[in-house]
């Protein structure tokens, strides 16, 4: 699934948090000096969702980790099905030691069904002094940390074509309503507002998290996410009356609603930055820029840029993340040199070699923004590093997947019939909570 894999940006980067919290069991933490070989001979094996120039840059990192520990690593990529694949390993007597966790619900249900070794004292103390409370909170269970998150994802940026918005001689809005204007001033010059990719489902659920979290505030939001405040409270009416301010508007969105609907993630940067431009804008996370530059050649910061997703109804702006948290298998056969990996991991050391090879974010507070390979990315990670507690883990990944995780299904379905048709966000709220009671229960 497409959200997995742009999520994989936050799930990398969730897996890159969760495994540089990990503490290991004897020892102190691995210095960014030499190390001492105390691993020589020892192979840990590391499970996660990446694959192609993400699982190359994670291997730079795992090979930092030998060259300073002697210990050689074994990268197994799971596909997005993390939960299936690590759980018939598991039965099969050939547990991972290290697993990277993309969703927030999946790393609950791994303690809860008691796979997981609590993060030691040391990488506890890693955690307080270099993150965000929020991310030890999205890493514990029952408040007991597991999971630490290494890589993460921005997913509060609006991206753009310099070109576009300089033409129809529009800045980047501060408001919601404001972007809806400056959007109307885009189409008038010739573009189309917005590319939407409604044949992702994930990518709307994305909109309507950043409209809620900005507009109804993160108590709120932390209590739908928990589903101890219903779909159909008034603020999820009006959050949805919100977007479908935009998702009415045929003059905001390329070739209307129907072509939204067949348009999936990556064809949505190619209507904004690819041959031929449809669109001005289009939202989804950092990793837009990604796709920009690896599938169309753009020059991230000059060709395509992004400001932050606006404030609503004078709200804060929201900041909406994701990521993978890394996590020690009690199963895994080298579960010891699985915990000093997540050492390793939680310095700034192992966090800047992701870094300069690219496509990498890191809720590390003590890594150097200067360690980033553009301006761009620096701008991103300050955003993200500098929002601390306010920051939002994304809402439909801590959700049971037949909710919020499952293509033509739950939230994913229903945002897409809102989208073919907005005119009722009440009727909208019911059917939503309909399906998430059910999931919940399950």
């Amino acid at each position: 699934m497409m959200r997995r894999r742009t999520t994989m940006l936050a799930s990398c980067t969730a897996l890159a948090l969760a495994l540089g919290a990990t503490a290991c069991g004897g020892g102190g933490p691995v210095s960014a000096g030499g190390g001492d070989k105390a691993l020589s001979g020892q192979t840990v094996t590391v499970a996660g969702v990446w694959t192609g120039s993400e699982q190359k840059n994670f291997q730079k990192v795992l090979d930092a980790f030998s060259a300073k520990t002697g210990a050689k690593t074994q990268f197994i990529s799971t596909g997005d099905n993390v939960s299936t694949v690590v759980g018939s390993k598991i039965e099969g007597g050939n547990a991972p030691d290290v697993v990277m966790v993309p969703q927030v619900g999946v790393l609950q249900q791994f303690a809860k069904k008691g796979w997981l070794k609590p993060l030691s004292a040391t990488t506890d103390k890693s955690v307080d002094a270099a993150y965000a409370p929020v991310w030890k909170k999205y890493g514990s269970v029952d408040g007991t940390l597991y999971g630490l998150y290494f890589k993460a994802a921005h997913k509060s940026t609006v991206w753009y074509s310099p070109d576009a918005l300089d033409q129809a001689g529009v800045k980047p809005p501060k408001t919601y309503d404001a972007m809806l204007k400056a959007g109307h001033t885009v189409s008038d010059s010739g573009l189309a507002a917005f590319s939407i990719a409604g044949e992702d489902g994930w990518t709307l659920t994305d909109w309507f998290e950043n409209i809620y979290l900005s507009q109804a505030g993160p108590e709120k939001y932390d209590a739908l996410a928990a589903h101890k405040v219903k779909w159909t409270d008034a603020s999820v009416v009006k959050a949805l009356g919100t977007l479908g301010k935009l998702f009415k508007d045929k003059q905001l969105i390329a070739g209307g609603q129907k072509e939204a609907l067949n348009t999936d993630f990556p064809g949505s940067v190619e209507k904004v930055f690819g041959p031929k431009p449809e669109a001005g804008m289009v939202y989804e996370g950092d990793f837009v820029a990604g796709v920009a530059h690896d599938q169309f050649g753009k020059t991230i910061g000059t060709d395509a840029n992004f400001f932050p997703f606006p404030a609503v109804d004078g709200g804060k702006a929201p900041v909406v993340s994701g990521g993978d948290a890394a996590v020690v298998l009690k199963d895994g056969k080298n579960s010891k040199a699985g915990m000093k990996l997540l050492e390793y991991l939680a310095t700034p050391e192992a966090a800047a070699v992701w870094a300069k090879a690219g496509g990498f974010l890191s809720p590390n507070k003590e890594l150097d923004l200067s360690s980033y390979s553009d301006d761009v990315t620096r701008a991103t990670a300050k955003s993200l590093v500098s929002a601390g507690d306010s920051v939002r883990f994304d809402m439909s990944d801590q959700a049971p997947a037949a909710f919020g995780g499952t293509k033509g299904a739950g939230e994913w379905k229903l945002l897409q019939d809102f989208l073919r048709d907005p005119s009722d966000p009440k009727g909208t709220a019911a059917q939503l909570e309909a399906a998430a009671a059910k999931a919940y229960k399950g």
